[in-house]
């Protein structure tokens, strides 16, 4: 594990300085920072990271080890990560250390960071583009960062969709449309009684008519959900005849398919204790999150019902089109890892498709 000097750069001007702890290289992107106290292989290994530098906020991370039950796709997606404290020894997670784990793969990771700092200073100021680097100076890193193009107006889901691939055995069949999915989410499913039959985020309504499922699932992703525009034309063909049910970036391509809008938060919901409340019974759900975009519900079309709330900022976290037989949440039900409140909407959705 080295201990080169690096860099990190914002776009609005801040450096701070850091040790590398993974590869060497320079690394840019949107700035973001989770809460969350573990799940640092699960997250890196979240899709939705794509063009993402990842900053934990906890001040350790690293500290039980890396190994393959924890590993969400096949690959970490944040080109770099900070870190205030890296552990690098094995534990409960696996054999293999976080830091070595984090070298092996290409990311450019850093400690010593003045993590408060820098999540402090992306709360008073939004998300942003930033640049990491143990090569260049910050003079240097910053012009890069500069002509690094912004995650708004970008498609991210056809460089993180897998390949077509069916799981499960037995229940209602469901095609989950692959924005960059989750395995815990493939696994909540297939454990509530689907069989799965995973397409990329290209598909087309009339491609998906041909499989013939019981439901249509609209995965979680990256980038801009306004952009996913192959997907929301698939969605709103398909509304009314397939029952659709969508996490994170799929509830906000659901909200654009029946003509509501999404805007970017100042500096996203990212972590593990975000309660949420749901309007059917007034319970609260503390939910796990990851998300830089919110559905803005100003104006509700005919027949959208708005079921959960976010209680940090009243934001939507939930909806459904009973009429139409669809239904959404913005937060992560399979909480993989985190609290498991709301699991129970995986076997909820597959209920419903058996009535």
């Amino acid at each position: 594990m080295g201990l080169t000097p690096a860099w990190i750069v914002t776009e609005d001007g801040l450096v701070l300085a850091g040790r590398s702890v993974g590869a060497p290289g320079t690394a840019l992107g949107e700035m973001v920072f989770t809460t969350g106290m573990t799940g640092y292989q699960e997250a890196v290994t979240d899709p939705s990271y794509h063009g993402q530098i990842l900053t934990f906020a906890a001040p350790m991370i690293g500290n039980y080890g890396t190994g393959p039950r924890a590993l969400e796709s096949d690959r970490p997606w944040p080109p770099a990560v900070l870190m205030a404290r890296a552990g690098n020894m094995a534990g409960a997670a696996g054999p293999v250390g976080w830091c070595d784990w984090l070298t092996a793969h290409g990311v450019v990771a850093l400690a010593e960071v003045d993590t408060r700092r820098l999540v402090r200073h992306l709360r008073d100021r939004g998300a942003m583009r930033g640049g990491v680097s143990t090569e260049i100076v910050p003079e240097e890193l910053q012009a890069r960062v500069l002509e690094h193009p912004p995650l708004d107006g970008r498609d991210l889901t056809p460089e993180v969709a897998g390949p077509e691939r069916r799981l499960g055995t037995h229940g209602p069949r469901v095609v989950a449309i692959d924005c960059g999915i989750k395995r815990s989410i493939t696994d909540g499913l297939v454990q509530a009684g689907c069989q799965l039959e995973l397409v990329p985020s290209g598909v087309s309504a009339q491609q998906i008519r041909e499989l013939g499922p019981d439901a249509v699932f609209l995965s979680n992703g990256p980038g801009d959900p306004a952009a996913v525009t192959p997907v929301i034309a698939t969605v709103r063909d398909i509304l009314g005849d397939i029952p659709v049910f969508g996490i994170c970036l799929g509830h906000q391509m659901l909200a654009h398919a029946v003509g509501l809008r999404t805007e970017k938060l100042p500096f996203g919901h990212r972590g593990a204790n975000h309660p949420v409340r749901r309007a059917v019974d007034d319970r609260v759900e503390v939910t796990v999150q990851n998300h830089g975009y919110a559905v803005i519900a100003d104006t509700l079309p005919a027949g959208v019902e708005i079921t959960h709330t976010s209680l940090f900022d009243g934001s939507v976290e939930g909806m459904a089109i009973p009429d139409l037989h669809a239904f959404s949440v913005q937060y992560h039900p399979e909480a993989s890892p985190g609290p498991h409140d709301a699991r129970y909407l995986f076997d909820l959705f597959v209920e419903a498709l058996a009535k």
